[in-house]
């Protein structure tokens, strides 16, 4: 299972329990230099806790983020595990899904990507409705300023972000870029996450620094 810690990843994995396959390691890309072509960058190293959760091995993939090589760098990766196949969160990006798709191949295992395509506010809704606890913890575009990040999506506050999308004409799921998230609750986990930390934003983009994660065991 491929997971930068995010909402799509949460997801995907999900659905991988929900079909009763055994999620046999949890697998994060670590970009090491400033931006990735393909993988989410803040906050990945936060599946760790994830993992200790769901009770799953934990795999870091460093790469410096170059373009083709960060690709060749967890291709080399998995090619140690003894998987099946490899459950992702791609949910519109061609550039993702193929180049997923054709490491898979020459892994000789299947790809899946259970989001591909799904409609945008029905995603985010779904997530919601079925207790993900989606914090988003970075945002950089316009409508979504500094009282965003660190918020803990629920059923108003997803109404605002849609809102905002709609009048700025952003994509409500972030797809762009336009934010990122950490899944710190959710049916696919076995507790939470109570984490603590500090707004850091510029005027224009922000993150939210975490200063201290712990994992809490059941619900």
């Amino acid at each position: 299972m491929l997971s930068s810690g995010g909402k799509d990843s949460a997801a995907a994995w999900w659905w991988a329990q929900c079909r009763g396959w055994d999620v046999a390691y949890l697998v994060t890309v670590n970009i090491t230099g400033g931006d990735s072509w393909m993988f989410q960058v803040p906050g990945t190293h936060l599946v760790e806790h994830q993992a200790l959760l769901a009770n799953v091995p934990w795999i870091k993939v460093d790469t410096p983020g170059i373009q083709e090589e960060e690709i060749a760098d967890l291709e080399a990766a998995l090619s140690g595990l003894d998987i099946d196949g490899i459950v992702s969160g791609a949910l519109r990006s061609d550039y993702q899904k193929s180049r997923l798709e054709r490491m898979a191949e020459r892994l000789g295992v299947r790809s899946w990507t259970p989001l591909w395509h799904q409609d945008s506010i029905e995603h985010m809704r779904g997530l919601v409705n079925n207790g993900f606890k989606i914090m988003i913890t970075s945002v950089s575009c316009e409508g979504l300023d500094q009282a965003f990040i660190g918020r803990v999506l629920d059923a108003a506050s997803l109404k605002e972000l849609e809102l905002k999308a709609q009048h700025h004409r952003f994509n409500v799921d972030g797809e762009g870029g336009e934010y990122e998230t950490l899944v710190i609750g959710g049916p696919h986990l076995s507790g939470r996450l109570e984490v603590s930390g500090q707004v850091d934003w510029d005027g224009v983009r922000g993150t939210f620094d975490f200063a201290e994660v712990k994992c809490i065991q059941g619900n």
